[in-house]
């Protein structure tokens, strides 16, 4: 089974953005300056054990340049690299939705305004939502693809203490659902590797299919320079996956996920120059390319074991 006119074993995001569209779509990725509760001391002032000074952030240009500026560079660099015809505003760094009301609509608004902008995509935390920030979002639905994405890992809350997360499983079941009420899209962020044992891993993703999200995102735990996963590494004190077990996984949780949810990201995690372990990480295509291998060898598919 073959999705959207690709190739694809899976429901890959891009070309089904491309379908939607009839075009290339690309994200653009924003700073626009937010902070997080788990890093300004109102949960903690460290973080996430995974999340490095960046707070996950992709680009190289920062919020000490405008949204319109950083919209404006981002165009001219994807229209340039891949051909880009398209775009969607993504708020990548940090909470994204962890101001008042108020500075939400400009920030999001200023990332909006150019013609080829056609989508909203805002990366948040389940614990910095609530009725009157879902009610702004859900209102650019009418004109813009409009998504959520919810940082959630783990469903084991064993886990999200592990990593000091700061929420729980449940703390994200409540915002998922009250998200879905709004009718906004929402894209759910699952990180591999945690610390955990393939049955732990493989009911996450038994537990997020069944809620039948819009879109996922699975990464693989990586050590960034300057995280405390980084010094555990160093230390001793823990080791990541192969590439090869990875690849296994990942094509797992393929063929357990709803046909219809919406694959964002499979491999790749953080800037190179930042990446300590696994190296192997570094080479996103190689693993993209053997995903695809392997689901091929397997004569298998997004979905075909989902019930």
């Amino acid at each position: 089974m073959f999705f959207n006119g690709t190739d694809k074993r899976y429901n890959q995001y891009s070309a089904h953005l491309k379908q939607k569209f009839g075009a290339k779509v690309y994200k653009i990725t924003l700073d626009a300056g937010f902070s997080c509760p788990n890093r300004d001391g109102t949960l903690s002032n460290c973080g996430c054990i995974f999340c490095d000074d960046g707070g996950s952030f992709s680009q190289a240009h920062s919020n000490k340049i405008s949204i319109e500026e950083q919209i404006l560079t981002g165009i001219e660099t994807l229209s340039e690299r891949f051909k880009a015809q398209k775009f969607m505003s993504y708020f990548q760094a940090f909470t994204n939705t962890y101001k008042p009301v108020s500075e939400l609509e400009k920030i999001y608004s200023a990332a909006l305004k150019h013609p080829d902008i056609v989508g909203l995509s805002v990366g948040t935390r389940p614990d910095c939502i609530d009725e009157d920030k879902l009610k702004l979002i859900s209102g650019y639905a009418k004109d813009y693809y409009t998504w959520i994405e919810y940082g959630l890992q783990s469903v084991h809350d064993k886990t999200l203490n592990w990593i000091n997360r700061g929420h729980d499983y449940n703390c994200f079941l409540r915002a998922y659902e009250k998200t879905k009420n709004y009718g906004i899209n929402i894209c759910v962020h699952l990180i591999l590797g945690l610390n955990e044992t393939y049955e732990e891993m493989i009911e996450t993703a038994k537990k997020v299919a069944a809620l039948e999200p819009e879109g996922i995102k699975i990464h693989m735990l990586c050590a960034l320079e300057g995280t405390k996963i980084a010094d555990l590494y160093n230390s001793g004190e823990m080791s990541f996956m192969s590439e090869d077990e990875y690849i296994n996984l990942c094509c797992d949780y393929l063929e357990l996920l709803p046909a219809q949810t919406t694959i964002h990201r499979l491999a790749g995690n953080g800037l190179k120059k930042n990446l300590v372990a696994p190296r192997w990480l570094g080479k996103k295509l190689d693993a993209l390319n053997k995903i695809d291998s392997e689901l091929e060898r397997r004569g298998s598919w997004q979905g075909c074991r989902y019930f």
